[in-house]
């Protein structure tokens, strides 16, 4: 049986993460010139635009003038939206980039960006019409949002859970005429099967609280509850009975779509054949280290030899035995969520007592992933929206599957090892996404804070395991660093399978030999993986990109600061600027021209 959610998984498993709120946020630099009064204003009808044209985006974001309304998924909705980013964007090419000033300037960039790519996305690779996972989200995250957080009292989030629940029949219907089963990639269809079947706890955990609310309110949640879950099993039938069966569109993006959605992606200049030669030199070198650090820990009288100079089949066998001692420190099912959260407190602590960063005061709580949101991804960071910034941020981590045999849960633990486990709470806990996010919203710009970088993000969390290991977390421990560069392997990994499966047409066996064999990952999480390539696109090498921008941006501070370097002066400055592509916050911290 699936684990249903309760109210205990949307709170925090530990007190000690549940810090005291932080200052408010600085007020933006006052408009210099008509240029700037102009952008000004468009950024705030941009915003205000958008939180109208999506409630359900509104709520994610922290305004709450509309959570009792949904977001018009039909046909006719998209093109609305796609029609108001495709006006914004002339109204922005009538402002010139120089006439602003340099934070404005940075903001015009992003949200050109954004808006080019709102307009592609809908007229060229036209996901609307066949993913979906991109309504399943905004379904599932219409009642979440609602819940999950403390914004207001509970009574009034009840009542506009009620009207949501209200239009979900309509809601529904919008998604089965948009999507062509067709051209749905069967993949797709499985998944969000799946993840359907989820959105039903959530309304479980909406009527669990349903005593908050009195004579007609109270009916009413009822009554809305039992025509919600009747639409979602409507729904589910119809994903089970026509779109699983009649699935049958190209998963595979190919190169022209590809390159398209990575440049948006990323809002950076290198090209899929840089950043592909750029990870296999960083496969062979971190492998290297890793066969370095197996010559250490190797010391028993059966261990493999480890010869100075070595085969490729004697570096593979030598790693992989040094792993093994890795592996051998894991949790048990029972135990996962608990470990991680001791590792979180850990963590927190550490940054506190370190010259790394200055860490934010916000709160942060381990919670598990809803069912809606799983079977993609096992661990998530979710900030509230820069509008709510003071309430909690969720590291959400999945739990080990009930219906999974023994062997599965094996192999999943063994991946996640005690040491794995470290290095994963770092990267969405802190100094990773929870920390660096908790600064990002507080940046003067909402629109900076709503569009950010996830190169810079996702980089920001790969690097910040780098720097805990360089600052002595786990005491330096060899097995620390050996578990922290097979985490490193996967980031690396993540480019190159990304770009194997959507444009050179690789296969299953040879997604799995590089991940298992090349990166020594377990079964379940390269299962996992193939799953996740197949369904995103463009995603998967944010992780290696933003890293490697992160490490030469963090050289380039060092050579120029030179005896004089500070890291924590360095890593207060990169994230005061919220998060924009590097090669910007480069030209923000260095005073170069923005471009």
């Amino acid at each position: 049986m699936p684990l249903l959610l309760d109210r205990r998984m949307l709170m925090a498993f530990g007190a000690a993460a549940a810090l005291p709120f932080s200052a408010a946020r600085a007020q933006p630099t006052p408009a210099a010139s008509p240029a700037d009064q102009a952008f000004d204003v468009l950024a705030a009808a941009w915003l205000e635009t958008n939180l109208r044209l999506s409630p359900i985006t509104a709520t994610q974001w922290g305004d709450h003038r509309y959570d009792g309304r949904l977001d018009d998924l039909s046909l006719a909705g998209w093109a609305s939206r796609r029609d108001s980013a495709a006006a914004f964007l002339e109204r922005l090419s009538a402002i010139a980039p120089a006439e602003l000033s340099r934070e404005r300037q940075v903001d015009a960039a992003i949200l050109r960006n954004s808006l080019a790519g709102e307009v592609w996305t809908h007229d060229t690779l036209q996901a609307h019409r066949w993913d979906p996972l991109i309504y399943q989200s905004s379904v599932g995250s219409a009642l979440y949002g609602l819940i999950a957080r403390d914004f207001a009292p509970l009574p009034q989030r009840l009542t506009s859970a009620t009207a949501r629940m209200n239009g979900f029949p309509n809601l529904l219907t919008q998604v089965r005429a948009s999507l062509d089963p067709a051209r749905t990639p069967r993949i797709h269809a499985e998944t969000v099967s799946g993840q359907n079947a989820g959105l039903v706890s959530l309304i479980d955990l909406l009527l669990a609280e349903a005593g908050a609310l009195e004579g007609e309110a109270h009916a009413e949640l009822e009554a809305a509850a039992a025509i919600a879950k009747a639409a979602i099993a409507e729904h589910q039938a119809w994903i089970d009975g026509v779109l699983v069966p009649q699935a049958q569109g190209e998963w595979r993006l190919g190169a022209d779509l590809y390159d398209a959605k990575l440049a948006f992606a990323l809002d950076s200049p290198l090209s899929r054949a840089e950043i592909k030669a750029a990870a296999e030199q960083a496969l062979a070198q971190v492998r290297a280290e890793m066969y370095d650090i197996a010559r250490q820990v190797l010391v028993r009288r059966d261990a493999p030899p480890t010869p100075a100079q070595p085969t490729p089949e004697q570096e593979q066998t030598a790693i992989a035995a040094a792993l093994e001692l890795v592996y051998a420190d894991r949790a048990t099912p029972e135990t996962l969520i608990e470990t991680a959260q001791v590792k979180l407190d850990a963590a927190i602590a550490f940054v506190a007592a370190n010259p790394i960063v200055t860490p934010p005061t916000e709160p942060v709580e381990l919670v598990l992933t809803p069912e809606f949101q799983r079977g993609v991804a096992v661990a998530y960071c979710d900030p509230p929206g820069p509008l709510d910034r003071e309430l909690p941020t969720f590291y959400k981590l999945s739990p080990i599957p009930e219906d999974w045999t023994p062997e599965q849960a094996e192999s999943f633990l063994r991946e996640y090892n005690n040491w794995t486990l470290e290095g994963l709470t770092v990267h969405e806990g802190t100094p990773g996404h929870y920390l660096q996010l908790a600064i990002s919203n507080r940046h003067p710009s909402v629109l900076r804070s709503v569009l950010w970088s996830g190169s810079f993000v996702e980089g920001w969390a790969c690097y910040a395991q780098d720097v805990m290991v360089e600052a002595g977390h786990r005491d330096g421990h060899p097995l620390y660093r050996l578990a922290n560069l097979k985490f490193l392997l996967r980031v690396i990994t993540n480019a190159i399978l990304d770009i194997g499966v959507h444009v050179e047409g690789w296969d299953e066996a040879r997604a799995m030999h590089l991940m298992t064999h090349d990166a020594f990952q377990q079964e379940r999480e390269a299962a996992g993986k193939w799953t996740r390539a197949r369904v995103s696109s463009a995603q998967l090498p944010t992780y290696f990109v933003g890293w490697r921008e992160h490490w030469s941006l963090r050289r380039e501070a060092e050579a120029r600061a030179g005896d004089a370097f500070d890291m924590k002066a360095y890593h207060d400055e990169l994230l005061s600027h919220g998060s924009p592509p590097v090669r910007v916050s480069r030209q923000l911290m260095f005073d170069l021209p923005v471009g």
